[in-house]
């Protein structure tokens, strides 16, 4: 079922995120939403496997484009030196968000059955949804109440993709397809801590059932690295330039979570094990608002469509990781050789960060701000 969802959501992510380039997400992003809402319901009245298939790829189908679009967002109200930041927020809201969402559905299962929790999670999209469109607008110019001195620092990006994502410019540019391996390298790794996490404690590492909330600690300090690394980005961006501050945390969050993989796999003590693990995601995460925003910086106005592709590759990465760790551990008889081709790949995006030019756009359309461009002496 989650392949048939996952599909769909890889297959959509570019279409919906070019959507958002033209008219802006402010629809986009409701239609979204009203999407998951409903299909949400309708999986709490689904009987058999046939129409649970059809109901998860539509799930699938609707729901790609969220981020794409609330990508669209930053880059059409946050200056770039704020962009980090601004992701780091979303990033860790959405890892809190995953993380208590337990916290709602096994009260509700409890006591009024699986299905009840599809009816009110999807009562919840359409209330958000009014709000939202009422609030919401898809630049400052175009919401009354905002500063003139937030519009005039925003004025510079207010850009929209009159023309279509131009695909073969796009494809030769070096950025593009150093980013797209970055994403891959990092989400391979991630995809352990999504499928395979709590099988590695208790089979692995000995951690008993009564043990596993140990298990959403690694989960907590990701959503804190989240905010950490966008934060210190936003710094080093004013400090050293648009490339290094966001070179240097891209590289440095990835280099931290290889080698924290490395030491997980040679610690023999369970709580060691379970400690570099943590630092592992962390360093995954601290890097991850910066992936985003370097997407923005070079997909310019085409800023949805290069985070769809970037989350395409997201996808893909997910799935392979979590396929590859099963076989892998199947092949081997162990637990230690699946995280082999982990270290490599984080090593990989360390080098690959080296190779990202956030100042270079895969179609330059429109200004970054020059005191951004340049490294200060």
């Amino acid at each position: 079922m989650n392949g048939v969802f996952t599909l769909a959501y890889g297959l959509f992510e570019i279409p919906t995120g070019t959507l958002g380039d033209r008219p802006g997400p402010r629809k986009l992003l409701t239609r979204i939403v009203l999407w998951w809402s409903a299909f949400t319901a309708m999986t709490g009245l689904v009987t058999g496997l046939g129409p649970l298939l059809a109901v998860r790829f539509l799930f699938g189908m609707g729901e790609a484009g969220a981020y794409p679009n609330a990508s669209i967002v930053v880059a059409r109200w946050f200056p770039v030196e704020e962009r980090g930041r601004a992701f780091g927020f979303f990033l860790m809201a959405s890892q809190l968000g995953g993380a208590s969402a337990p916290l709602l559905v096994v009260p509700l299962q409890s006591h009024f059955g699986w299905r009840a929790s599809f009816f009110v999670f999807g009562l919840l999209g359409p209330i958000w949804g009014f709000f939202w469109y009422r609030w919401f607008r898809n630049s400052p110019a175009e919401k009354s109440g905002v500063s003139s001195a937030e519009l005039a620092e925003t004025a510079s990006l207010h850009t929209v993709a009159h023309t279509k994502m131009p695909w073969p410019l796009a494809l030769r540019s070096r950025n593009l397809w150093a980013i797209v391996a970055i994403c891959f390298c990092y989400l391979y790794t991630y995809s352990f801590f999504t499928s395979w996490f709590h099988t590695y404690l208790v089979k692995a590492r000995g951690y008993r059932e009564s043990d596993l909330w140990l298990s959403a600690l690694p989960f907590i300090v990701a959503a804190l690295a989240n905010f950490v690394g966008g934060y210190v980005s936003n710094i080093l961006v004013l400090r050293v330039g648009l490339r290094w501050g966001r070179c240097a945390i891209g590289a440095s969050g990835l280099l931290i979570a290889c080698c924290s993989i490395l030491a997980a796999m040679l610690t023999h003590n369970s709580y060691a094990s379970l400690a570099f693990l943590t630092c592992a995601i962390a360093g995954i995460t601290f890097q991850q608002p910066i992936a985003f925003a370097v997407c923005l910086d070079i997909g310019g106005p085409f800023a949805g469509a290069m985070v769809g592709i970037f989350n395409t590759a997201a996808g893909a990465a997910g799935f392979v990781g979590a396929i590859a760790f099963g076989y892998i551990v199947k092949l081997s008889g162990g637990y230690t050789l699946p995280f082999v081709p982990m270290v490599f790949f984080l090593l990989l995006g360390v080098g690959l960060w080296f190779w990202i030019d956030p100042t270079r756009q895969i179609a330059p359309m429109h200004h970054i701000e020059p005191e951004l461009l340049a490294t200060p002496v």
